[in-house]
């Protein structure tokens, strides 16, 4: 049986390379408002099935939905996917308000069918060695991780008109309009599985002020400090408005055994320590993470070139391949509808934190809630 999957959002088709080279998928509808723009993208992908309403390719007997709009829409699309019957991928970050989180779980619980968070940096080959390595405990017992997203993003909030003027865009407002770490996924997803099994427990976040542009209300850069159930910790920082070069996939990871740093630019390389290597303390030395490569999941290292060509070194095929095999009944949702609102509830709690000086906010269990009690956000 062949999924049927239909995509809404023609300008988001980074899943489109990894469907089209899954054999028991394919993607038959695309829908966007913009006609032109989703007449061009159907012709040029083969897709035989175009929809300016969403709503009427929700009636199509397409089995899945991928939504790739403004993150202001993937709550109310995904829910009216969900009650159509149809299973959900969807692009980060999962909503843009807490209520909005609580209401996609509760509809994802009801419905019975597979949500998925397109979270690809996971999928990110280096990140995915990081996980076997710490399955195999050749880290010891990891305590802390970091996470970067710094990618000066300014011109994606303003674009000019013909005649030269400046208008804004949607991330104008559900991005840089934000305070805070309002896009944490990222940086946190990766480190999560890292932790697999913890949760996170408390959210504090702080903000450097306004320097570079005085047009957005998002600071230079904000850091965020999640506390994990365990106690261990994690530190994340997203900076979009700062004039550098981009560094949008930086971590570490300590361990009681090792460590990890990816690059930081300028010829650096993945790295790790680890004490199995034998160095005296006075001369602990980094080595390169590819002579660990024997590490790397299978499926990487069997990967085709078409598939590597996905998008994110292969990740785009990878996370594809898993929401096909989640709806197929093959595995679990490697990112569920929990992960989902967990993470993206980081970047909301995190703007609470900063607008008031940094205190210290609860997360709520989006897993074990059991009542609208469960709910409350706490100041």
């Amino acid at each position: 049986m062949t999924i049927k999957v239909g995509i809404v959002g023609a300008r988001g088709l980074s899943t489109l390379k990894g469907f089209k080279e899954i054999p028991d998928a394919e993607v038959v509808a695309l829908c966007d408002l913009d006609e032109k723009f989703l007449d061009e993208q159907a012709a040029r992908h083969d897709i035989d099935y175009k929809y300016r309403i969403y709503e009427d390719m929700l009636e199509s007997d397409i089995d899945a939905v991928v939504i790739a709009t403004p993150m202001q829409l993937h709550v109310p699309q995904a829910i009216l996917a969900l009650e159509a019957g149809k299973h959900v991928y969807s692009e980060v970050t999962a909503g843009v308000t807490i209520d909005e989180l609580w209401w996609l779980k509760e509809v994802v619980e009801k419905s019975g069918k597979i949500y998925m968070l397109g979270e690809n940096y996971c999928y990110i080959p280096q990140n995915q060695l990081i996980l076997n390595m710490v399955k195999h405990g050749m880290f010891g017992e990891i305590y802390f991780g970091e996470g970067e997203y710094l990618h000066e993003a300014r011109n994606l909030a303003l674009k000019k008109t013909p005649n030269g003027a400046e208008s804004p865009t949607w991330r104008k407002y559900w991005q840089l309009g934000k305070r805070g770490t309002f896009y944490p996924t990222h940086s946190l997803g990766p480190l999560m599985q890292w932790f697999e099994g913890d949760r996170i427990k408390t959210v504090s976040s702080f903000g450097s002020g306004w320097h570079t542009d005085p047009r957005f209300r998002q600071e230079d850069t904000s850091v965020t400090i999640c506390q994990l159930e365990s106690g261990k910790l994690l530190k994340l920082r997203v900076d979009c408005i700062s004039q550098r070069p981009h560094n949008m996939s930086y971590y570490t990871l300590q361990g009681t055994k090792g460590c990890f740093e990816a690059p930081r630019g300028l010829g650096d390389q993945h790295k790790l320590w680890l004490d199995s290597m034998g160095d005296e303390p006075d001369q602990y030395k980094w080595r390169p993470l590819s002579d660990y490569q024997e590490y790397l999941p299978e499926r990487y290292k069997n990967a085709t070139q078409e598939q590597k060509s996905a998008g994110h070194w292969g990740g785009d095929y990878f996370i594809v391949q898993d929401f096909v095999d989640a709806i197929k009944g093959v595995k679990k949702t490697p990112i569920d509808v929990y992960d989902a609102c967990e993470w993206t509830a980081v970047g909301l709690l995190s703007e609470l934190s900063i607008m008031n000086g940094g205190r210290t906010m609860d997360m709520p269990d989006f897993r074990n809630s059991s009542s609208y009690r469960d709910q409350i956000i706490k100041l």
